[in-house]
């Protein structure tokens, strides 16, 4: 079997993100499984090298991965023409200037969102792009969870009918850093460094909506800043200057009225980090990131409202979980595969900068509603 060798750049993967779900579970698994098979019969192997600011951090990471090749100059690593491929999850606030780089040096673009911090950058860096002739992919991961890849089977077998809601619930409690360590950076709950609720999540629920829902029209939004002080990885307190909390209600395509609550000062009291819960006409469904249970019209329960008597009704168990008929791959790992097939054999691929874009559009949108405190109208985005 002929095997074929594909250098990619990956700039960003010493934080969280980057290494595990980037590196272990995508990059570093799929060399594990022999490359990326193509429609063929061949095999593309990957041959990364890891770029990083700390040598040392970076090299015991490739060391840990069985990557042999790693370094600390970045623009070596985009000028060498073994690499094809540059990838991105370092800092928002850097990516577009790193990606206009890289597409200037001819390489394929694929990179974590937001891919900007604003509307103009990100339409000047899919512009670039298509003049360019790279071809190009924003992550977009909640489309390859389980639990949401079984709502999108439901869509599509008519099983909702007429949708009518989605009503989703992320978020958890992030420690404040002060009595305990807290479990994202602190440059997240600072504007001047990129942080904020609404720009780290509206981006994905801009394609989640789109994609299983109906495209985005409008959006209503208020963000909040409810812990004003935190503490950060040295144990330094600091002023929060982004918003930790988003309450946004988004008009769709099709009269679907879906409300995302988001937050990293609440506690869970749900069965997951984030659930999708979908009404229709013929049933309903709730969906967390793996497991979806189901309500189908005939089998809805007849409850009365009634204050003065305690709930005689289980409602969770007139629910049916959806089996895992299907093995369900990592979903990062899933869409490396596509864009190394769309790069290598020029498979279809929709998931392209001006998805991310898009995301970047709608974050601008949300924000310019909670300052106007109005609702505002999502135009469609082309380039």
């Amino acid at each position: 079997m002929t095997t074929k060798r594909l250098g990619l750049v990956m700039n960003g993967v010493t934080g969280r993100m980057g290494t595990n779900q980037h590196l272990v579970r995508s990059v570093a698994a799929i060399r594990a499984q022999g490359g990326v098979k193509l429609s063929d019969g061949t095999r593309v192997q990957l041959d990364p090298i890891l770029i990083g600011r700390n040598a040392d951090k970076v090299a015991a990471l490739a060391k840990a991965n069985g990557v042999e090749r790693w370094g600390t100059d970045l623009d070596a690593a985009i000028a060498d023409p073994n690499n094809q491929i540059f990838f991105d999850a370092a800092t928002t606030q850097m990516r577009p200037t790193l990606l206009e780089k890289a597409i200037h040096a001819g390489k394929h673009i694929y990179c974590e969102k937001p891919i900007a911090t604003n509307l103009p950058e990100a339409l000047k860096i899919v512009k670039l792009a298509k003049e360019k002739g790279v071809k190009n992919g924003t992550v977009q991961d909640k489309l390859f969870l389980p639990g949401l890849m079984k709502l999108k089977s439901l869509r599509d077998s008519g099983f909702f009918g007429r949708m009518l809601s989605v009503r989703g619930e992320f978020g958890y409690w992030v420690f404040e850093g002060d009595w305990q360590e807290a479990q994202r950076p602190s440059w997240n709950y600072r504007n001047e460094d990129g942080g904020g609720m609404i720009l780290d999540m509206v981006c994905h629920w801009r394609y989640v909506l789109d994609n299983l829902f109906g495209e985005v029209k409008s959006v209503s939004c208020l963000g909040a800043t409810h812990i004003p002080e935190r503490w950060d990885e040295n144990g330094k307190p600091y002023k929060a200057t982004a918003d930790d909390a988003a309450y946004a209600t988004f008009e769709l395509e099709g009269g679907v009225i879906a409300h995302m609550n988001m937050s990293w000062v609440t506690r869970v009291y749900r069965d997951d980090l984030v659930t999708f819960n979908v009404d229709g006409t013929l049933g309903s469904a709730v969906a967390g990131l793996h497991d979806c249970v189901i309500q189908p019209r005939n089998a809805t329960p007849r409850p009365v409202w009634n204050p003065d008597q305690k709930q005689t009704i289980n409602f969770r168990d007139t629910w049916q979980t959806m089996p895992d008929n299907t093995t369900y791959d990592n979903g990062f790992k899933v869409q490396w595969e596509m864009f190394i097939r769309h790069v290598v054999e020029d498979a279809p691929y929709k998931y392209g900068l001006i998805e991310g874009a898009k995301g970047v559009q709608l974050v601008e949108c949300a924000l310019q509603s909670w300052k106007e405190r109005r609702w505002i109208d999502v135009p469609k985005l082309t380039v």
